[in-house]
């Protein structure tokens, strides 16, 4: 290709600027702008990661490089199917990449997921990580709490829900999260998973993280730690599953402490029903599963209530549906090819790639988005030659439409300018930060 490439890529997450870093290390001519719904970048990381989370927050440093790069441009504020649409990308860009990654919760098929304080656990994160479209209270009324699933999501929850407000405020919660988890009664959490310690889905450091609170026990039923011929050979084949075992074991045969809440985990208990009094979460009810030899699990007849007053669902994130691009509801990924877009006939959308989570579906850590980028970026430059040119490849055309259209857009200038500002909130508390949660105030700031 003689001509410069103008690549639009919809979401700033790490799955979006990961596919931004590849193409733009490439030995193409390209100019990238990728757009973001929210005022400030960085998807999942500034809002789907737990805010005690410093260590996988630092990934921020790494993705601030690379939108530092020239040839790279941030537009946030920019919501796609009300503010822009495809047909609109196409006539400023060779090619679309969608990285919208995924923010809504599974569904859960049980009775009573319908009752006030039974809550997807995405909502909740969302309301911690102070994301501005969610509302700014959050119902923390129950003394006893049950947490559905055995993902890093899921312990995320239950240590947020566990520790005191005070251990949070070293982190860049905001003043109403704060105020909220501070009232909250919590005594009690429980998180349960249908099948057992071998097939549980959290990394051994979210594991060991759940006892570094002074403030929570951690109580696990020595009754829980069972394996089959499965389980086993599980165990055998991974390192990473051999250490969560190996603390769950620690865990279950040591004495009881005196810490002040409890946060109890429990293995085969498939959820099969959330009890309700006058429309309110008054229990779970469970049924005990055994092995069967394979890692598998059935039930057993047996079922357990459990005194509980809300409970949260743990169990999958699911993208969106985007406007004008097709999609399978059943997988909650958009249809595609090694990152090509397909349509209804399983033929190209010319110049319509994807990747990360609505690529592949809401699995594995952020790291393993550069996975899918470099096989995103590899089928978009393979296409390049048969792209079609966009009438108006002028970087400055996308600008022009988005003012004219009275789009309030951010800029990679306006985030650093938001980012200070933050900084200096958390300044006189001795904190690194604390967040600002209202749009306009984030939008104000960054266009300042």
């Amino acid at each position: 290709m003689t001509r410069s490439l103008r690549v639009a890529i919809v979401g700033a997450g790490p799955a979006g600027i990961y596919a931004a870093d590849i193409l733009d290390k490439s030995d193409t001519d390209v100019s990238i702008d990728i757009f973001e719904r929210m005022p400030a970048p960085f998807g999942l990381i500034r809002y789907g990661v737990a805010p005690d989370h410093p260590r996988i927050k630092g990934i921020v440093t790494a993705l601030h490089k690379v939108l530092d790069k020239p040839g790279i441009r941030l537009l946030g504020n920019i919501d796609y199917g009300t503010d822009i649409k495809l047909d609109d990308l196409r006539e400023f860009y060779d090619a679309v990449i969608f990285s919208t990654g995924a923010s809504t919760d599974r569904p859960l098929d049980i009775p009573g997921v319908e009752l006030n304080g039974c809550h997807g656990a995405a909502d909740f994160v969302s309301w911690y990580d102070g994301h501005p479209d969610v509302p700014r209270t959050w119902p923390l009324t129950a003394t006893s709490v049950a947490v559905l699933g055995v993902g890093n999501v899921a312990l995320d929850v239950a240590r947020i829900l566990a520790k005191t407000a005070d251990e949070l405020l070293t982190t860049d919660i905001p003043a109403n999260v704060y105020e909220g988890l501070k009232a909250s009664p919590v005594t009690d959490v429980h998180v349960f998973g249908r099948r057992g310690p071998a097939q549980a889905k959290f990394t051994p450091l979210e594991l060991r993280e759940l006892d570094h609170s002074p403030n929570g026990e951690v109580i696990v039923d020595p009754e829980d730690i069972e394996f089959d011929e499965g389980s086993i050979a599980t165990l055998r084949a991974s390192k990473q599953v051999d250490m969560v075992v190996k603390t769950l074991q620690e865990w279950a045969i040591r004495d009881q402490g005196t810490r002040p809440k409890r946060l109890h985990l429990h293995f085969f208990h498939s959820p099969t029903e959330v009890i309700g009094e006058d429309g309110q979460v008054a229990g779970l009810r469970t049924e005990r599963t055994e092995l069967t030899g394979d890692g598998n699990v059935r039930g057993t007849g047996e079922f357990h209530d459990w005194d509980v007053q809300a409970v949260y669902r743990a169990v999958g994130y699911l993208s969106s549906h985007l406007a004008e691009v097709p999609f399978d509801h059943h997988s909650g990924t958009v249809p595609n090819q090694a990152g090509r877009v397909l349509d209804i006939d399983e033929n190209q959308l010319p110049g319509v790639y994807v990747t990360g989570w609505i690529k592949r579906g809401p699995i594995g850590l952020i790291g393993h988005t550069k996975g899918d980028a470099a096989e995103t970026i590899a089928s978009l430059l393979a296409d390049a030659d048969n792209l079609v040119q966009p009438a108006h490849a002028s970087p400055d055309a996308i600008l022009d439409f988005l003012t004219e259209g009275g789009v309030p857009f951010t800029t990679w200038d306006g985030w650093a300018k938001l980012d200070a500002y933050e900084r200096s909130l958390g300044e006189p508390h001795g904190r690194e930060r604390i967040k600002v949660v209202e749009r306009e105030e984030m939008v104000r700031v960054s266009r300042d």
